[in-house]
Parts: C-alpha cells; structure tokens; sequence
C-alpha cells in the first residue's frame, strides 16, 4: 500500500514542481532608478519622450514676448492634449507637467477649470448661512483668463524590412481669449528607430 501511496505522490509532486518552475514569477525585488535616464524598453511613448517635449514647450512659451514682457503674470486656462496616435497615452500626465512647470516659473498663472463645479457648490454653501459673513466667499470675484494653452499629440509610424521608424510630434498653442488670436505656438518633434530582433532557437 505504501509502494502505491509512493506511486501516485511522485507525480503530484513533480506537477508542482514543475508549475512552481514555469509560471509567471512575481517581481518581488526592487530598488530606485534614476528617472532622467533615458532606456528604450519597448517601442511606446515613454516618460524620456514626455520629458523633452515638456521641456521644449515649456522653455518656448516662458521665452514669448506676450509671456516674458507682460507687466504682470498672464492667467491661463490651460485644455488637456489631445491624443491623435493610435497609442493609450496618458496625456493627462503630460498636461499636468506643463502646467506644473509654467506655475513654477512665476511667468504664468492658471485658472483651475477643473475645480469650477466645486467652487459653486462652495458658493452656494456660503450663502446658506453655513459659514461665517467674514470668511464667506462670494461669486463674481473669480479672475478671469487671458489664454486658453491647448495643443495635440500627433505621430507616424513606417515600418521598412526589419527597421521600424516612430515620429512624434506635439503642438501647443497659447490662444489670446479676447483677440483668439494665437499669440505663442511651439512643437517638438521626436524620431525613434527600432530593429527587429531575431529570434534563434
């Protein structure tokens, strides 16, 4: 019986060996990595391409006259990028970092459009009576915006032989409210290459 017993464990044992050894391990290690290093993973949109063209955008609109030579900081309204690549981009990020930068540099403030629908339920809480006549904070004080920054996201992907060729291209444009005139507009382009890699045997 116990020769039986001995029979049937060992390949029990061996399948769980065997899964042990072939499935899909966790990443249970990991340490800080430098995130201004640039390293081509994949062939995606990646946070070095986000980088340089933030950099890029943000560099050029702090250099325009209508931003530089203003007597006092524009108010801007600023749009998220629109994705026209057939990639998932999180453009919400790249909008996000534009903007970050431009509040820092003290060249340019923004209105928060975001954050509209919370003001009016706080307004209309204040003149319920819920808060303190001092304190309370009314509408039609708000500051208006003097641009609206807006831009897209474009690429084009060739693929010859076993090179595969990746353009990208973003466009901003700081449109005036009152004029609509376009007063400050940049681009940054940015050209991958990747090489098929051969697979052996």
């Amino acid at each position: 019986m116990r020769q039986m017993a001995k029979v049937i464990l060992a390949p029990v044992a061996l399948v769980f060996v065997l899964s042990g050894c072939g499935g899909p391990k966790a990443f249970t290690k990991g340490e800080y990595d430098d995130p201004t290093r640039v390293e081509l993973l994949d062939d995606k949109y990646n946070e070095a391409d986000m980088q340089q063209m933030a950099d890029t955008i943000i560099k050029s609109i702090v250099a325009c006259d209508y931003v530089a030579k203003a007597q006092k900081p524009p108010v801007v309204i600023v749009e998220k990028v629109q994705n026209r690549t057939e990639e998932h981009i999180d453009t919400v990020s790249l909008t996000d970092k534009i903007r970050t930068s431009l509040i820092k540099s003290g060249k340019v403030r923004f209105v928060n459009k975001e954050a509209r629908g919370l003001l009016d339920e706080e307004y209309k809480y204040a003149e319920e009576g819920n808060v303190s006549g001092p304190t309370a904070k009314k509408k039609g004080k708000q500051t208006g915006a003097d641009y609206i920054l807006n831009g897209s996201l474009a690429t084009n992907v060739q693929q010859v032989g076993n090179d595969k060729f990746i353009y990208y291209k973003l466009t901003m444009n700081l449109t005036n409210l009152e004029s609509s005139t376009i007063d400050c507009t940049d681009e940054r382009e940015i050209r991958k290459k990747y090489r098929k890699r051969s697979v052996g045997l």
